[in-house]
């Protein structure tokens, strides 16, 4: 038997094994990158570029249209005839755009897959699509082209619904559905434009259908089922700004289909949490960036079209806008187009409605004027400053700033001439992270004595954006407004120093 000295002969040869001389010279140095800019440090987790990108959206449109558009159903079974698509017009994705952009929608998405597997442009993947329905203006459709082309147009940003499960394929639940199915469909979709800002997986999967002929129940597992890190990484080398959405895991849902989030939401989050139970909050300490998406119906029916229904009306939808995009999350507002393929008219005027209210409430930005004031400001590095103004520059890119270890702080802004206000508008620089905790909103009118406002609200996360109705109320947030000469914002607890890039106010 060899010695243990003779086997390792070759690796102190190799210098695998240092002398005890030389290691005795080694040490160990703590260095610290410089900053010359003096940045805070980032609080963990923070955004990718593609989720900040998304988060900036703010609000889009959603757009149920389909088979299920003229059968009637909600969820199809996969077995519906292909004759049933027949639009009685040539379907009108430009006109679904402007209404949006009309009511301050910065983009959309397009269901062109739902669960019954019926694809809403010419597909090699199956024979469910639009080239075999009931006439020519079903033949000669195709979705995610013209909608593609309208938003590019129209300067807005869009993305496709396609649903992962299909109760149509006959292989559905094998492993060749993912590969030779799903994956060529999101391929196919890939190349209406690179320039997709969210691809929309929804978490629904299994479950009874056609399947092809088959007629069963079919389980899988939709974390391990769609092979989502190729989907994923197959997505973003030809999309690298779109944000996979549901079974992607790169945002999360908001946990209700009534359009609120929570107060208190936090875009950090655990994944694999169930969104009914903690999607309108996140989590504090949540390992991943998981933004919530809120999403809700504009209409009082299902999400696809269904004759009688109505639109909610323009201030209940702005009171969606509030307790979503006015609490650290995104809307996207569902619209059905009708069975002529365009969004009917009585919708077209409440969501124009609701176009207005925001440009007449939230555009007039009193806080441009204002003097402002900070109890404490970051000494500024070689390139960058973390001045007091920053928060009213309209450059996303800067923010004031308190030094490390400052968790408390006071923003006050003050006029020469009283102004009468109504919601004060907050966002932090969350590509460092999301930070602030607890705050609270004052006005006065003689610059002496303060009032505490907004007191029947939580006034606790800020994130990407808060939006605070001064009265509380975001059922009748207009209302008489306050005459005010000057507005108190007091950062009370934060999860390191406060970074903050706009305050606004209306």
């Amino acid at each position: 038997m060899r010695k243990i000295s003779e086997l390792l002969k070759p690796m102190l040869l190799a210098g695998l094994f240092f002398p005890m001389a030389v290691s005795a010279q080694l040490e160990l140095k703590n260095e610290i990158p410089a900053n010359p800019d003096n940045e805070p440090v980032e609080v963990h987790p923070v955004p990718h570029p593609r989720q900040l990108k998304w988060q900036e959206t703010e609000f889009y449109a959603f757009f149920h249209y389909g088979m299920n558009t003229y059968t009637g159903l909600e969820w199809g079974n996969g077995d519906e005839n292909r004759q049933r698509f027949a639009p009685t017009a040539a379907p009108n994705p430009r006109q679904w755009l402007e209404v949006a952009k009309q009511a301050g929608m910065r983009g959309g998405i397009a269901v062109v897959k739902h669960h019954d597997g019926f694809c809403q442009w010419p597909t090699e993947t199956t024979t469910h699509n639009v080239t075999n329905s009931g006439n020519d203006y079903g033949r000669n459709t195709n979705i995610p082209r013209d909608f593609a082309a309208a938003a590019k147009d129209l300067g807005m940003k869009y993305g496709f619904y396609v649903s992962p499960w299909d109760r149509n394929s006959y292989y559905y639940g094998t492993d060749k559905y993912v590969k030779d199915v799903f994956l060529k469909q999101c391929a196919e979709l890939a190349e209406y434009g690179t320039d997709q800002f969210e691809m929309w997986f929804d978490g629904a999967n299994g479950g009874g259908g056609y399947y092809g002929g088959r007629n069963t129940t079919v389980s899988v597992d939709r974390a391990t089922y769609y092979d989502v890190p190729n989907l994923r990484d197959s997505i973003h080398k030809v999309c690298p700004d779109c944000v996979m959405w549901g079974v992607g895991g790169e945002a999360r849902w908001i946990g209700n289909e009534a359009g609120w989030a929570g107060e208190t939401n936090w875009s950090p989050e655990n994944r694999d949490y169930a969104g009914e139970n903690n999607g309108m909050y996140g989590t504090e300490t949540g390992w991943f960036w998981l933004p919530g998406e809120s999403d809700a119906k504009a209409t009082n029916k299902g999400w696809f079209y269904h004759d009688g229904e109505s639109p909610l009306t323009p201030e209940r939808l702005f009171q969606m806008y509030l307790e979503t995009v006015g609490r650290n999350a995104t809307l996207i507002l569902n619209i059905p187009p009708n069975k002529a393929g365009v969004l009917p008219d009585a919708s077209v005027k409440a969501l124009t409605g609701m176009g207005d209210l925001i440009r007449a409430r939230l555009t007039n930005d009193l806080a441009k004027s204002a003097t402002v004031s900070v109890s404490e400001t970051r000494q500024a590095g070689a390139n960058r400053n973390y001045e007091a103004n920053n928060v009213i520059d309209g450059n996303k890119d800067t923010y004031w700033a308190t030094n490390d270890g400052t968790v408390e702080a006071t923003i006050t802004l003050t006029w020469d001439v009283a102004k009468t206000i109504r919601y004060v508008e907050l966002m932090e620089y969350i590509a460092k992270g999301q930070r602030v905790k607890k705050f609270t909103i004052e006005t006065t009118q003689d610059g002496v004595t303060w009032t505490r406002r907004a007191t029947g609200i939580q006034t606790t996360t800020i994130g990407y954006k808060r939006i605070v109705p001064l009265n509380s109320s975001t059922q009748s947030s207009y209302g008489n407004g306050y005459d005010v000469m000057g507005v108190r914002i007091t950062i009370e607890d934060s999860r390191a120093c406060p970074l903050i890039s706009k305050v606004s106010v209306y």
